[in-house]
This record gives structure tokens, C-alpha cells and sequence, in this order.
């Protein structure tokens, strides 16, 4: 087994690989740290000279040339998105900043400054044009990627293995994750899920890999990432059709899914929607996933129709 790891996306990330052929580690690291930088580049949503942030802070409505990866993740989280009943949105940015999420500091706006705010969020306002071109139906619409990005990196990765030739490895970024093959012995590969506690770092479930083909693995969890003010939480995950936060009890949500991309966005629209339609919506599209609800002073598990269906993966 080899491994390689270091900083990107505001994170770590850590790739563990073996192959029966001769691998140089250092030169595979160099090539992951170059796609890393790439992928920054082009997503990054804090740093004003991004692909993503030029488009941002391009004030028109005329149709504008996009590059082609950006324009794919948009259309992955538009479908994501309708099948969310518009739950989750990439365009969530204004009421995200609105709330005080981006500055770190609560801000509980009123409900003229809210509604207003709505006006400007929807995926109704992406015009795809072609491959390489959007048209802003708003103007001042800003597209945030970071709910889909991560798991785009852990694909990118992965395809920079399999082209090299390696076929057994895990991409790790920030917790998100995917495997393909086993480990050099034989044994599977194993994954533990964090319980959701904001205080503490233990283990809820291991999740054992017992298939050779790519899976995905990625959780979100409201339990990273909120305020707690005059008793109430207000976690980060926003619903995009009223604009606040959500006040359902689930707090995480696994997805188990061959491509990451989508694993990635699914986590979090079916963690904005919680449990009861979370299900429904999981069923109805065939996603494989775990949500974890917080009742009392339990962690109550769940599972959609597809994660009990999937013989190759073993959750205890």
C-alpha cells in the first residue's frame, strides 16, 4: 500500500493505492497536487481570480462563455435540484451571505429583506446556452459550487489514478470519499461514518466495501456549521425555496453512489429536506442513502429502499 496526502480546498485529503505494476508515489502526488490547483483554478468560490468567481462578478444578461466543466456541474445540480422540488439550489449564495453564514457572524434578517432576497435565488435564472455558454436571467446572480465541487475533486482524482493504470485505491477529501478494488491482502476497504456531534469526533457506523467497482462515499451533516442563538440552532443548510434554515431533526445524510459528483449534491439535497421526504425523493430517483435523525437524546437511523437493496456494501 502507498499513500500520499496533503492541503487543498481549505482541507485535507488523503489517497491510499497499490498496484501489481511499479508506481512512483512522488510523481502521482505532483500530478494530484497539479489537478488540485486546476480544479481551484476553475471552483473555487473564494478567490476572485476563479473561473467561477469571474462569472460572479460579471453583472449582465448577456450570454456569456463558461468553461465546459462548469457548465456540467450546473446541469448535475439543476437535475438534483428539480428532483429536490428546488430544496436544494446552487444559486443559494445571497441568503447564505444574508444570514451571516459567510462572515461567520448571525444575522437575522427581517422578512421584507428575506423575500427580497428570494427574488434573486433560483435555477430558473441559468440559461444554458450550449456547452460553453450561460446567459444570467439575473444579472446579479452568484453560483456557488461547493456543494458539489468536493465530490467533482474526488472523481477528477480518482480518474487521475485509473489512467495511470492503478485500479485498487481510496480518494479521501474532507471526509468525502471513493473506492474501487480492495486493499494488496484481499480485505475490504473500510469506512467509518462519524456520529453527528459538534463537540466530539466518534465513530457511528464502519461501512464495509465488499465490491470491486467505484462507490462513492459522502455524508452532510448540519453539525459542522451553525449558530446557536436564544436556544434555537440555526444550522447552514439553507432551504432555497423558503430561504431559511432548516428545522427538521435529521443531521446527517450518507449517499452511497458509483459517481461522486452526484453523491455529492444528493447528501445535500436530501439533508435539506430530511428524512420523510428525504426518502421519498431518494426512492423515487433510486439514491442509496442513510439518514441519521437526532430525537431526544437518540440517533435514529433510516435508510432509503435502494441502501437496503445494496448487497455489496455492509453497514454495521
Amino acid at each position: 500500500m502507498q499513500k500520499i496526502g496533503g492541503e487543498a480546498q481549505g482541507t485535507t485529503y488523503h489517497v491510499s493505492f497499490w498496484s501489481p505494476q511499479a508506481t512512483d508515489a512522488q510523481a502521482i502526488k505532483q500530478s494530484v497536487d497539479d489537478e488540485f490547483k486546476r480544479i481551484d483554478q476553475l471552483l473555487s468560490n473564494y478567490r476572485p481570480d476563479s473561473a467561477i468567481e469571474q462569472l460572479n462578478s460579471t453583472v449582465s444578461s448577456e450570454p456569456q462563455v463558461v468553461n465546459g466543466e462548469i457548465i456540467a456541474l450546473i446541469e448535475q445540480a439543476r437535475a438534483v435540484s428539480i428532483a429536490s422540488s428546488g430544496c436544494y439550489d446552487l444559486t443559494i449564495k445571497p441568503l447564505f451571505d444574508l444570514w451571516g453564514f459567510k462572515a461567520n457572524k448571525f444575522s437575522l434578517p427581517n422578512q421584507d429583506t428575506l423575500q427580497t432576497t428570494l427574488k434573486e435565488v433560483g435555477f430558473d435564472k441559468i440559461e444554458v446556452l450550449d456547452n460553453n455558454h450561460l446567459r444570467k436571467r439575473n444579472p446579479e446572480l452568484k453560483i456557488d459550487l461547493s456543494s458539489i465541487a468536493q465530490g467533482y475533486s474526488v472523481a477528477r482524482i480518482s480518474a487521475l489514478l485509473e489512467r495511470l493504470g492503478i485500479d485498487n485505491y481510496l480518494v479521501e477529501i474532507g471526509g468525502e470519499l471513493q473506492t474501487r478494488g480492495h486493499k494488496p491482502d484481499g480485505e475490504a476497504w473500510r469506512i467509518a461514518l462519524e456520529k453527528p456531534l459538534p463537540d466530539e469526533r466518534t465513530m457511528q457506523k464502519i461501512i464495509t466495501i465488499q465490491q470491486n467497482e467505484p462507490i462513492a462515499i459522502m455524508t452532510s451533516g448540519t453539525y459542522r456549521h451553525y449558530f446557536d442563538v436564544n436556544g434555537k440552532r440555526y444550522s447552514h443548510i439553507l432551504d432555497a425555496r423558503t430561504g431559511v434554515p432548516i428545522e427538521h431533526n435529521t443531521v446527517s445524510v450518507t449517499v452511497l453512489h458509483p459517481d461522486p459528483t452526484q453523491a455529492d449534491a444528493w447528501s445535500t439535497a436530501l439533508l435539506c429536506l430530511g428524512r420523510v421526504a428525504g426518502i421519498k425523493a431518494a426512492n423515487k430517483a433510486g439514491i442509496a442513502a442513510l439518514f441519521i435523525e437526532h430525537q431526544d437524546k437518540a440517533f435514529n437511523e433510516y435508510s432509503s429502499a435502494n441502501l437496503e437493496a445494496l448487497h455489496t456494501v455492509v453497514i454495521k
